[in-house]
């Protein structure tokens, strides 16, 4: 898929350049550069939404273009167009050489070359007809309003990606991947008198679309949607004040992706903005806790063969046993702070510069039972599903609100609750985990990360967790 991958000729398909005369431009337009590269990139995407009982939209879009980055010291030059001809590449080239400032760098080293391929180059967008998708949309939305009766409204989404990219530096080294992308939303309101509920389920990866046509797959996300409307139906208003909070395996690791994982990124620690910023070796955890950012799982939604830098993503341990032990590298950041990329250079488009992204982003899994966790807990909250949050990257506070959560005393589950959300700060959360479940899980393969205007898919997870001393914000009188 990267370099066993054979050229990707359609680049150059409709333009008056090669790729022989384009590895020159780019050596021309660099040198005297630190770093850079010609990052070329072909994606196709399209997407269904069907609600109330019919299509209500369908879209397919396709784009095509180049950025091309010069980096001095600190200092990025950074153009692109959708354009690609000699002309395109020499007007960037002009852009981006503001950058060099009479200085005359030395390239640094390419990344290391690999052979390894974590998800098919199928297309995902072909193989299966437009009617055939519109189809699959209505029988989900015919079988969840059967599967009970107290089901209003049902939307269901269907979208899918297929993208092919090639990096091109200045001493000739180039690298090649594509990469498909899926997804499947489920969402279901439920009624009972007055009161509606909704519930979601989603599932994706770096797939063909074969797995989510699967009938076992899209019913158990229809049941899943059902039963958390359901449980929300019954929820009563949260309570308010610190306790003992249990958090679910799963999904609920987008709050360690959000109020601990961007402060691990290496651009807000070279800057020292992260609250982790020269800790290095320190311990910003409670022992057992071991945090990975791993791009290598083969199909997840955040993996990559290669970042959109070239270099090959790896499992990169952030925290060990507590103790902080790296950060999340793209080229720029890693070359400033001394340390080696960790394949986290990551883009949303060719109109955007790299930056340092996490990919699937995990805490591993501790010794101690679901079960024991939740019977430890005298008067607290379990929280298994989260919607929307904010987060502070250098002060680490955090907000997220449950959009599933329980009320727990005496060590067993009361009864749902509605409107908790919970307030805290990344690095002082970690330090008051006191039990780490043995049930690690990874999410469905729906997520989707922001920074700095972009947006590229990610995975989270993390086993069932007890936390001491969390501040629950509640609706209870």
């Amino acid at each position: 898929m990267t370099d066993a991958t054979p050229s990707l000729n359609f680049f150059f398909a409709d333009s008056d350049l090669d790729e022989k005369r384009t590895e020159m431009l780019v050596s021309e337009q660099l040198q005297g550069m630190d770093d850079g590269e010609l990052y070329l990139e072909s994606t196709q995407s399209e997407s269904f939404s069907f609600d109330d009982g019919r299509l209500k939209a369908a879209s397919f879009d396709s784009s095509q273009g180049f950025g091309l980055r010069a980096v001095t010291g600190d200092s990025t030059g950074y153009a692109h167009s959708n354009e690609l001809s000699e002309a395109a590449i020499k007007r960037a080239g002009d852009t981006v050489r503001a950058v060099r400032t009479g200085t005359s760098g030395s390239m640094s080293l390419a990344p290391a070359r690999t052979n390894k391929q974590l998800y098919s180059d199928q297309n995902p967008l072909l193989g299966i007809g437009f009617d055939r998708k519109v189809s699959l949309l209505g029988e989900i939305d015919a079988y969840a309003r059967d599967a009970d009766p107290r089901v209003r409204q049902v939307s269901v989404g269907l979208v899918g990606s297929w993208q092919a990219v090639e990096i091109i530096r200045a001493d000739g080294h180039r690298v090649r991947d594509i990469r498909p992308l899926v997804r499947l939303n489920v969402s279901v309101m439920l009624g009972e008198g007055d009161r509606q509920e909704t519930g979601f389920d989603g599932a994706g990866g770096r797939r063909a679309y074969d797995f989510l046509f699967d009938q076992s797959q899209w019913q158990a996300q229809v049941h899943e949607a059902i039963r958390q409307a359901a449980v929300n139906l019954e929820s009563q208003d949260a309570p308010a004040g610190e306790m003992t909070v249990v958090l679910g395996p799963g999904w609920p690791g987008v709050l360690l992706h959000e109020a601990v994982g961007h402060g691990l990124e290496g651009d807000f620690n070279r800057k020292k903005t992260s609250a982790f910023a020269g800790l290095l070796g320190e311990r910003v955890a409670a022992p057992g806790v071991t945090v990975v950012d791993d791009g290598t799982l083969e199909a997840r939604r955040g993996s990559l063969s290669v970042d959109d830098e070239g270099t090959p993503t790896e499992r990169t341990v952030l925290i060990e046993d507590g103790i902080l032990k790296g950060y999340m590298q793209d080229r720029l950041n890693a070359r400033l702070m001394g340390m080696q990329p960790t394949g986290n250079g990551r883009r949303q488009s060719f109109a955007h510069q790299p930056m340092p992204r996490m990919t699937n982003t995990f805490m591993l899994a501790g010794d101690k039972d679901p079960a024991e966790i939740l019977a430890s807990v005298d008067d607290g909250l379990y929280a298994v599903n989260f919607g929307g949050g904010q987060v502070d990257i250098t002060s680490g506070k955090f907000v997220f609100s449950c959009t599933e959560a329980y009320r727990v005393k005496g060590g067993k589950i009361l009864h749902p609750v509605k409107g908790a959300t919970l307030i805290g700060n990344g690095p002082d959360v970690l330090k008051r985990v006191s039990m780490i479940g043995n049930d690690l899980a990874l999410d469905n393969g729906v997520g989707i990360c922001g920074k700095g205007g972009q947006q590229v898919p990610a995975g989270v997870g993390q086993p069932t967790l007890r936390v001491d001393g969390l501040t629950v914000g509640g609706t209870a009188g």
